[in-house]
């Protein structure tokens, strides 16, 4: 017995290893968790093993480690909780709500189930479901600033900008220094000068104590509101900043995505035969950069009553990644089963959000890298290529935070070099698959939107319907940069939107080929 752990040494290892989890020793942590569940098969280390691999998304094996925890105690709301989590972040959308359905069962005031539950319904655009998850935490604890970030979002997203508006304010009141509240709230109102949520963002820049981070969420809402008052020097000056730290924090090097820009162009498309044309669903791809109109055509389509919304969704680019570019061995691959598992994968996971409607639209901007994966994976699909003036685009990317995902947009001469190379890809795919990437210029839609609309509709064998002309009336979510836009009509001052900050942009300018 003698290997055995006393419950003194229980806690004493608990300890050090939940202070490695916090400093992020995350590899510690799994070699040291795992000795010690040969000595004691204790709930703790099942637990502390799980959240380590979680951290370093090794989710499958968070799962095995979770599967055998609970075989032995399978009532455990924490293992179930961890259970959902994995199977969310893999996206296997209907066994995390699954376990976090068993753990509201066992447990039904547990409050991060509870949240997680309403994250995943906010995923899958089930808004109104993920509001009401959001609202059942706040009843139990009424400060809990995460899920009313969470609950503002949502709000935000169907356009009700009073309740995010209320939201958010609580926010600023239980918790000041979460700023990401207050960015957020910029978005959605229009300053007038000396408003005072500038003296407040000022005096929270002041705080000795604050992080770079929480100075960034700082900067953007300061730069919104010296738009909003047409002080364009100061507001490119504070978009900038917020810029410059997130630029640092991230360390992006646009080396890499040249070298994945490479091995895309480099595939061997020739070994790839297209999946025969079936009577299922038709895709709508809506690609181009970021900040391009993606969401406004995507508006505009979801409005007809065949077509299903399905937001800037990462199935495609999981897929794409795991079975074509980051696997090995291209050499001996069966392309015929990859092509076909890959078609199988991505409609079971829009089938969580819409099982229904034959057309559905999937408006991921960055997925213009997959052009020649889509054509032989979707035999029905069509790819919408959304374009706009280089400099607007790019100084739209720039002003605009993008939280975790698009690195590139925290420099001018980045977003330049990356424009460069959708130009260059979009060129390379009409080479090679001549007559199949529809354009449509914005400009073109702001200026002559009925014809646009009626050419898009025809290029994507939909009948005409007048609800495409009312898009700003529909009222499904949209989790973009673009969500208080989209819900206006269509307006012009977006077009030459750069031309005030001009003098600001040379980096930009000079550095862009197009």
């Amino acid at each position: 017995m003698s290997n055995m752990l006393s419950d003194i040494e229980l806690r004493n290892k608990f300890e050090i290893l939940s202070n490695k989890l916090k400093a992020g020793l995350f590899e510690d942590v799994i070699v040291e968790t795992k000795t010690l569940l040969k000595k004691r098969k204790h709930q703790v280390f099942f637990n502390i093993l799980c959240i380590a691999y979680q951290n370093l998304g090794r989710f499958l094996e968070s799962i095995e480690v979770m599967d055998e925890a609970l075989r032995a105690n399978p009532k455990n709301p924490h293992f179930l909780n961890n259970m959902g989590v994995s199977h969310y972040r893999l996206n296997n959308f209907d066994k995390a709500e699954y376990f976090f359905k068993r753990g509201l069962e066992i447990e039904p005031n547990y409050l991060n189930i509870i949240n997680n539950l309403g994250n995943l319904k906010r995923d899958l655009n089930f808004t109104k479901e993920a509001i009401e998850q959001y609202k059942k935490c706040l009843m139990i604890k009424k400060d809990l600033v995460h899920v009313l970030f969470n609950l503002s979002l949502s709000y935000e997203s169907l356009g009700d900008f009073e309740n995010a508006e209320k939201n958010l304010k609580k926010i600023q009141t239980y918790q000041p220094m979460f700023t990401e509240a207050d960015r957020v709230y910029s978005k959605i109102i229009k300053y007038s000068n000396d408003h005072v949520h500038y003296h407040q963002m000022k005096k929270k820049l002041e705080n000795k104590e604050i992080s770079d981070l929480q100075s960034s969420h700082l900067y953007f809402g300061l730069g919104k509101y010296f738009e909003d008052i047409k002080d364009y020097k100061n507001s490119y000056h504070n978009y900038f900043e917020g810029n410059k730290i997130i630029k640092k924090i991230s360390k992006y090097d646009f080396e890499k995505d040249k070298e994945v820009f490479k091995k895309i162009k480099s595939f061997p498309y020739e070994k790839l035969k297209t999946i025969k044309k079936t009577d299922d669903r038709k895709v709508i791809f809506i690609v181009g950069m970021p900040r391009s109109g993606t969401s406004l055509v995507e508006q505009i389509l979801s409005s007809h009553k065949n077509v299903f919304g399905g937001g800037e969704l990462i199935f495609l680019d999981k897929v794409i990644k795991e079975k074509f570019l980051e696997s090995k061995n291209n050499e001996n691959k069966n392309y015929d089963k990859l092509l076909l598992a890959s078609q199988k994968e991505y409609f079971e996971k829009i089938s969580y959000m819409d099982k229904e409607k034959k057309f559905f639209t999937d408006k991921a901007p960055l997925n213009f890298k997959y052009a020649g994966f889509i054509k032989h994976i979707f035999p029905n699909a069509k790819i919408i290529n959304c374009k706009r003036d280089p400099i607007d685009v790019s100084w739209s990317i720039f002003k605009n935070y993008f939280s975790g995902s698009l690195y590139f947009s925290n420099d001018l001469k980045d977003i330049a070099n990356f424009y460069n190379s959708y130009e260059d890809m979009i060129s390379f795919w009409k080479q090679k698959f001549p007559n199949y990437i529809y354009d449509l210029d914005y400009k073109n839609l702001v200026n002559a939107t009925k014809k646009e609309v009626i050419d898009l509709l025809n290029h994507c064998e939909l009948d005409w319907d007048d609800n495409c002309l009312n898009h700003h009336k529909n009222t499904r979510s949209i989790k973009t940069a673009s969500s208080t836009q989209v819900r206006k009509p269509i307006y012009k001052s977006a077009l030459t939107s750069s031309k005030i900050y001009e003098n600001y942009l040379n980096d930009l300018i000079k550095n862009i080929k197009y």
